[in-house]
């Protein structure tokens, strides 16, 4: 085969920037490798920057726009409902009007639930159920999430807070320190939409958030063992060890009273929870369960009033609006640290459950969710919610569903439930007195048991088990250390993951996939083959500090074991390695030097290295290093076959 080389355009010539080898042989062309346009540092800065904190470029509305226009968007954009409220209708209207009552039946016994499992008055989680949702029905562009408090930043709130103040010691304290929590909590979420940082929730993967929700949701439930068993003297702890002593030290507390009740209403909510999945259709069982529930035991403890001396109930609720509690916020003394750090821990938490949520609900109706606003909407309903007597609310995944099933179109539904929950707070509260606790607890049983999505775990078995073994460390973690410290393992284990990947890229031997120029990995495509005398490596990776050493040392090892394999196979003696770049996306200056090294310690043992494709910056960084120069005409080739074919070709023409 002969080889004519015409022409070779110089590195140093910027118009062109190319490399340019024309070979004209009867079976193959070699392309040129190219080098992207030239741009100011400036420029890439800028276009860096708009990746980074603008992906969706949310200024493309306002361009070739009237200053008038442009007026009307942005109020579009900070404020959603003013883009659909000119188009609502009365159709509109009966919909949300259905769906906003519908999960006002389940959002007030949760609310008042949630609330006793954050340590806080019941009547909290009505003021919470009040505030925040009509807050977000402004700035909110989910047409589906229900806003109110949830049970897993509940059961954060109150263990991390009861670790160092108790309610029933010092109950203004803590009431201060859960409203201030909440403050935090929003200016938190609020600042991560606001300067678009909400890559930071990104590190609660999916398989550390499955296993610590799952964790959480059997915590929460063994917690309400003391409600359904009716102990009084109850241990504050929230990890399964000394719950469980907790439950069978105090045997003689327990009451059958209590038990009976308790057990009857919960396989009543498990059986409506089983209907409504097995029938989507009848959602409404399930959602108007719990406040069935509330009703139906509530008569039943005020008949039997003089018999159920034993059954504890809520007791006395204030009637009217939620009071102001702006004064009541701390923003300095000995106990602010805890109230930031639980703050930013809750934050997260229903911030990642909010947006998820959304998220889920917009994909089945085919509209997006802007996660930005999202964050910037449930953060000032959090401030603003810490200031009226609220703690910390965030979309819920039962109260979701339950919109979306009753067929919520806006999120008037939200603004309907507020208003139904309002004519409690200023009528019915008094007809709560003689509602059990441990129909609560039932209550919050049936609702977190949700959680526990061991399909999710399987899958994760199946898929990744390094995936797995993070959803188990979080999982065992807040079951036997504690919750915040259990989030703490779930993070720690996804940074662990994200620098495995990072530091130790995967490396591959690629082989030719015979008649074509495709190049694939030969353990996963048994018909691709070795060439001879070539040992072709595929790196997945970029190449940087973090892993440039570790990528020198095995690409030495796999050319080693190359060169044992030829050996005991007796083939043609290893000349050339060839290092497919198309994954490497970026590289550095130590990743630079990384490839002058290599060059140089296979040219000490008469190896040739050549690369190929080397894409976009990384073509650049290449040229602007000298280091294409250094690899001469015959070391960059546009792909891996037309190396292989000019590289043999060369050979053959040698004596």
């Amino acid at each position: 085969m002969g080889v004519n080389s015409n022409r070779v355009e110089h590195f140093d010539n910027r118009e062109a920037a190319t490399l340019r080898i024309q070979t004209q042989t009867p079976s193959f062309e070699v392309h040129a490798v190219q080098l992207p346009p030239q741009r100011t540092t400036l420029h890439k800065l800028r276009h860096r920057v708009s990746e980074i904190f603008f992906p969706d470029d949310p200024l493309h509305l306002f361009k070739n726009q009237t200053s008038f226009k442009k007026f009307i968007l942005a109020l579009q954009y900070l404020f959603p409902i003013f883009q659909w409220a000119p188009n609502y209708n009365l159709t509109l209207l009966r919909s949300d009007l259905i769906s906003g009552l519908t999960i006002a039946s389940l959002a007030i016994p949760q609310g008042i639930s949630y609330a006793k499992l954050a340590n806080l008055p019941p009547i909290i989680g009505l003021y919470s159920s009040f505030v925040p949702p009509l807050i977000y029905s402004l700035l909110g562009s989910s047409k589906h999430l229900g806003v109110g408090p949830v049970s897993i930043a509940s059961l954060v709130m109150g263990s991390m807070l009861s670790e160092k103040v108790s309610f029933s010691q010092d109950p203004t304290l803590y009431l201060g320190l859960a409203f201030t929590a909440t403050f935090f909590a929003g200016v938190f979420q609020a600042s991560l939409g606001i300067l678009r940082l909400g890559f930071v929730i990104d590190f609660l993967s999916k398989a550390t958030l499955v296993g610590f929700t799952g964790g959480a949701a059997i915590i929460v439930s063994l917690q309400q063992l003391k409600g359904l068993l009716g102990i009084v003297h109850f241990t504050s702890k929230m990890q399964i060890v000394p719950v469980m002593v907790s439950v069978f030290q105090q045997r003689h507390e327990w009451s059958w009273q209590t038990i009976l009740l308790g057990f009857g209403f919960l396989t009543f909510l498990m059986t409506t929870r089983h209907i409504s999945l097995r029938k989507p259709k009848l959602f409404w069982v399930s959602a108007a369960a719990p406040l069935a529930s509330v009703i139906l035991s509530t008569i039943l403890v005020f008949l039997l009033r003089n018999k159920t001396h034993q059954i504890s109930i809520i007791g006395h609720l204030p009637k009217g609006l939620n009071p102001p509690s702006s004064n009541m916020l701390y923003f300095s003394g000995p106990h602010l640290a805890l109230a930031i750090k639980t703050g930013i821990i809750t934050g997260i938490l229903s911030l990642t459950e909010g947006i998820a949520v959304g998220r889920t609900f917009a994909s089945l109706k085919n509209y997006q969710v802007d996660g930005n606003k999202e964050m910037m909407a449930i953060g000032l309903m959090n401030v603003a919610g810490s200031c009226s007597s609220c703690y910390v609310t965030t979309g819920s995944f039962s109260r979701s569903a339950v919109n979306y099933n009753a067929g919520a179109q806006t999120t008037v539904s939200n603004i309907i439930m507020a208003a139904a929950v309002l004519v409690t707070l200023l009528f019915l509260m008094p007809l709560f007195y003689y509602t059990p606790n441990v129909v609560l607890a039932a209550i919050i049983i049936t609702a977190v048991i949700g959680l526990l999505d061991y399909q999710s775990a399987y899958k994760l078995w199946k898929v990744d088990k390094l995936d797995f073994l993070a959803c188990l460390c979080s999982f065992f973690g807040v079951l036997f250390i504690s919750v915040p410290l259990g989030l703490a393992i779930a993070v720690v284990i996804s940074v662990i993951k994200i620098l495995l990947h990072v530091t130790r890229p995967n490396t591959l031997v690629l082989g030719n996939i015979p008649g074509t120029q495709i190049f694939h990995n030969i353990n996963q495509y048994k018909e691709a083959s070795r060439i001879p005398s070539f040992l072709i490596l595929g790196v997945e990776s970029p190449i940087y500090f973090a892993n440039s050493t570790y990528l020198q040392e095995r690409i030495l090892r796999w050319i080693r074991e190359e060169e044992e394999h030829i050996k005991d196979n007796d083939g043609a003696a290893l000349k050339c390695m060839i290092l497919d770049m198309t994954a490497v996306t970026a590289i550095d200056t130590s990743g630079l030097e990384t490839l002058c090294e290599l060059k140089k310690t296979l040219e000490k043992r008469s190896l040739q290295l050549v690369l190929a494709n080397p894409v976009g910056n990384v073509a650049e960084k290449l040229h602007k290093s000298k280091i294409l120069e250094s690899f001469g005409l015959k070391g960059v080739y546009l792909t891996v076959g037309e190396a292989v074919a000019e590289i043999s070709s060369i050979w053959k023409t040698q004596p």
